[in-house]
């Protein structure tokens, strides 16, 4: 009997088009360009490359990156030097394509602008990517961080409010995955950065159903989140509000603003399609 063949995976189609996956690999090789980053100053950034840094991250030949790093930089995605490219603001076009066609960030804002008018603080709500959190919805009233902070801006799941809820509700092996992968960046003094103990700090947080980080990010802000949850009750998105710390002690924050985060999130929730059975 002929062996089996192995299954066919989308690279073998014909109608896979290799030069798109490979366009997208260069684009995705530069992370955030330093130039335009709104990462706090001791955040990881990658900074702008060579053509034979991005041959060597994409694995692609140096002819064919040259070819698709030309063509990037005629169409406006990267500038160069001659010797070094970086992407520009206009890759931002290519992810708001996403936000325009996705509900929850307009449901999100209707929802998190009553939070803010209610609380008189900074809501935003967010959705998990890789070992980020990316904001797709923001309603700012104080700039409480050293950077501004706005929708496709990214940050570290581990040591943020929503990503710690989003953490909190991943399947097991997914987060068993994250936490052998992920890097754990110390911040501040009191950021978590030990994998068990952060593996418990999430139990707390999927048992509690809410995150609180006390200034582990940046000195001085604190932050509180909730989840999302979509029908079949995956939790897809996180809310948050962020105060500082001079404003809101730490007890402070559950008593005054949970309540309000949680009935944003139940309302939210609710207009994708999840019931809760609670209510």
């Amino acid at each position: 009997m002929p062996k089996p063949s192995a299954p066919l995976t989308f690279a073998d189609s014909p109608d896979f088009v290799v030069s798109l996956a490979r366009g997208l690999a260069i684009i995705k090789a530069f992370g955030v360009s330093s130039g335009d980053s709104v990462a706090p100053s001791n955040m990881r950034v990658a900074d702008a490359m060579t053509l034979s840094e991005v041959a060597e991250k994409t694995g692609l030949a140096r002819a064919v990156v040259r070819r698709f790093l030309y063509t990037l930089a005629e169409l406006g995605y990267i500038t160069t030097d001659g010797k070094y490219f970086r992407l520009t603001a206009k890759i931002l076009d290519l992810g708001f394509a996403y936000l325009s066609s996705f509900s929850l960030p307009k449901l999100a804002e209707r929802f998190l602008e009553e939070v803010t008018l209610e609380t008189k603080e900074s809501s935003s709500a967010s959705v998990l990517d890789g070992h980020e959190i990316v904001y797709v919805a923001r309603v700012q009233t104080h700039r409480i961080m050293s950077v501004s902070l706005g929708i496709g801006s990214r940050l570290p799941a581990f040591c943020t409010s929503m990503g710690r809820v989003l953490l909190a509700h991943l399947p097991p092996e997914a987060l068993e995955q994250y936490l052998k992968t992920a890097k754990f960046d110390r911040f501040t003094e009191k950021t978590i950065v030990e994998p068990e103990a952060l593996r418990k700090e999430l139990n707390t947080v999927a048992k509690q159903g809410f995150a609180l980080i006390d200034q582990e990010l940046e000195i001085g802000l604190r932050s509180l989140a909730v989840p999302i949850f979509a029908g079949g009750g995956k939790a897809v998105a996180a809310i948050n509000i962020g105060t500082q710390a001079a404003r809101t002690t730490k007890a402070q924050l559950p008593q005054q603003f949970l309540p309000v985060l949680r009935k944003a999130a139940k309302n939210i929730s609710s207009c994708l399609g999840h019931l809760d059975d609670r209510s």
